[in-house]
């Protein structure tokens, strides 16, 4: 798994690249703080080789929870600026600081 970070100098906006290796799911989603969970929001798309790709503009210099909804599952970014403790979640989710 793999985030790619692209600051714009024209407006405080982030460019985040989610990239997720899952040749064998069928659907890959970004869920998080930026999207209020909404599984329908940010779906991924499915490359030749097999992974997931998706683009956001995020608002820069904030924090956000996330995780990746890999067929039904939750999966954290391994690669992620940090963890965080969600108590409604009862689990940790990645950390993205813009």
């Amino acid at each position: 798994m793999a985030i790619k970070k692209q600051f714009l100098k024209s407006k405080p906006v982030c460019k985040v690249t989610f990239t997720v290796p899952a040749e064998e799911a069928k659907k890959v989603v970004v869920v998080g703080s930026f999207n209020e969970w909404n599984e329908k929001a940010a779906p991924l798309k499915k490359l030749k080789n097999g992974s997931f790709k998706g683009t956001l503009d995020l608002e820069a210099g904030k924090s956000y929870e996330f995780k990746y909804l890999i067929d039904g599952t939750y999966t954290n970014e391994q690669e992620a600026d940090g963890l965080a403790w969600n108590d409604f979640a009862g689990a940790e989710n990645s950390l993205l600081n813009l």
